[in-house]
């Protein structure tokens, strides 16, 4: 019965995308661009301004870990033009939403595409927009595919882009110096999310929670923790929204430092704007 349920929930989703599709098509000459994450949104409307229109799988506030699909997602992917996700394996969910589409026409592009890759224990780290270096390269797959299927506008995603790659360049140049002038280099987070951006700055993250935020932390690892803030002088824990703050508010108690808020997906008003905030909190702690 259950089966039977899900099989009569895809076929109308197919049939309203189908609809909608043809709907949007006749109200709209912008380019359709389905992202998975806040992050993509963020930098595919810097490069593809007001000759595009964005929808999001994955909304600020919602786990994309182990996000589970829905009907409107498929509405959203047989409706697109584009769809970009950020790739290693952060969209468990990609194959599956995929193989659910009829749209022939649908681009997908990998984000990730000519990263530098970070092993873990988990496996391959896939936070790479919170590095600038690496958003710079996510910025490219966007505006690479931007003109491949809307080349009459390549000359104003060019400009867009290299005002984006502008922006990060700036920031980079700025926080690169002031960082490697700290003796400090370590920081406290609530998931270790930061590893491409630590690559950035030669800084060390430490985490209460491992790449993908699973489970409850160990003792011995709060034990070790603890004992590392402590003969390190860290007196900043950063608190994610997606990450219970419980632990991290309990760890911050114990060695006596504050919890400040971070924004791991970059889900401001402005790219640049939320990705400055944060350079901003963690060189302050390191201070």
């Amino acid at each position: 019965m259950k089966k039977t349920i899900i099989i009569f929930s895809l076929m109308a989703a197919l049939l309203l995308s189908s609809c909608s599709s043809k709907a949007s098509s006749a109200n709209s000459s912008k380019l359709k661009v389905l992202v998975s994450i806040n992050p993509l949104k963020e930098i595919t409307e810097k490069i593809g301004g007001d000759k595009v229109e964005i929808d999001t799988i994955i909304s600020p506030g919602l786990e994309v870990h182990d996000y589970q699909l829905t009907a409107n997602d498929i509405i959203k992917l047989n409706s697109a033009n584009l769809f970009i996700y950020n790739g290693l394996n952060l969209e468990s969910f990609k194959d599956k939403l995929l193989s659910s589409s009829d749209n022939k026409n649908l681009y997908s592009v990998d984000a990730s595409k000519g990263v530098s890759q970070i092993k873990t224990a988990d496996g391959t780290d896939p936070h790479i927009w919170i590095s600038p270096t690496c958003s710079k390269i996510i910025a490219g797959n966007i505006k690479d595919a931007l003109i491949k299927n809307d080349s009459r506008n390549k000359a104003y995603y060019d400009k867009n882009y290299n005002e984006f790659i502008k922006s990060i360049d700036l920031l980079y140049n700025k926080y690169k110096p002031l960082f490697s002038g700290l003796n400090k280099k370590s920081f406290v987070t609530g998931h270790a999310a930061f590893a491409y951006f630590c690559r950035d700055f030669n800084l060390t993250q430490k985490s209460v929670e491992d790449v993908f935020a699973s489970g409850e932390p160990s003792a011995k690892k709060l034990a070790d923790l603890t004992d590392y803030c402590r003969s390190n002088g860290i007196k900043t824990i950063f608190v994610e929204d997606l990450v219970s703050p419980k632990v991290s508010e309990t760890l911050a108690k114990e060695v006596d430092a504050k919890t400040v808020k971070i924004n791991t997906f970059l889900d401001g008003d402005d790219y640049a704007g939320t990705q400055e905030d944060n350079l901003k909190k963690i060189y302050e702690s390191l201070k």
